[in-house]
């Protein structure tokens, strides 16, 4: 194994580092996850952590067990990355970021600084997230059974955009090459390649054809 570990850093047995994999100061990566009696994340024995060649754990960033991170991804300072999360290669995600469970990033995502990527998420491919979005996944807030087995991130499609501050609803799917203006609550389905701003979020024009991901 050709990784970097620093000595103040915990990795724990059954860990997988990848070649040229770096962990940094106070990092701590194969984390055995601690859950509340009425926590809607499952629970079962989980599998070790897999770091992908070349990915760098930054200094006080926190990987649990269960989790896979594919090759060349950035995770920032004192970002967490929960139980079952799958992240595709060269993602980026933001310092003190977290990524919640049961999630799945594609590739070539950007993650950046504290935004809230809810537990039962899909990002797909080239996803772009500002700093201090907000996504959700629980229409009860935590009141009552019915929540239970009706837990749902959103899904965000390949080549979308969400622009800073934002807030996305539970349930919600932002089309492919949509854009998410600053600061929108966005509380239904936006649709492939449209704008959308304010609160409630609505459509304002199409993206321009010059800034789609495949122009």
């Amino acid at each position: 194994m050709n990784a970097e570990v620093h000595a103040s850093a915990i990795v724990y047995p059954g860990t997988v580092l990848g070649e040229g994999v770096k962990v940094l100061e106070n990092a701590v990566v194969g984390k055995q996850p601690t859950l509340s009696p009425r926590s809607t994340a499952k629970r079962e024995s989980l599998p070790p952590t897999v770091i992908g060649a070349a990915t760098i754990i930054s200094t006080g960033a926190i990987v649990f067990a269960g989790t896979t991170i594919g090759e060349r991804v950035i995770l920032g300072d004192q970002s967490c990355v929960r139980e079952r999360v799958t992240i595709g290669n060269d993602v980026v995600v933001g310092r003190g970021s977290l990524i919640e469970n049961d999630t799945t990033i594609g590739a070539m995502t950007k993650i950046q600084a504290d935004a809230y990527i809810t537990a039962y998420s899909t990002l797909e491919d080239h996803v772009f997230i500002a700093p201090r979005v907000v996504t959700t996944n629980d229409n009860w807030m935590g009141r009552t059974e019915k929540r239970f087995g009706n837990i749902k991130g959103p899904t965000i499609r390949r080549g979308a955009r969400v622009g800073g501050g934002a807030i996305i609803c539970p349930q919600v799917e932002i089309g492919e090459d949509a854009f998410v203006g600053a600061g929108a609550v966005v509380t239904k389905d936006v649709p492939p390649r449209v704008v959308v701003v304010g609160s409630p979020a609505r459509i304002l024009r199409d993206v321009p054809g010059d800034e789609l991901l495949d122009a």
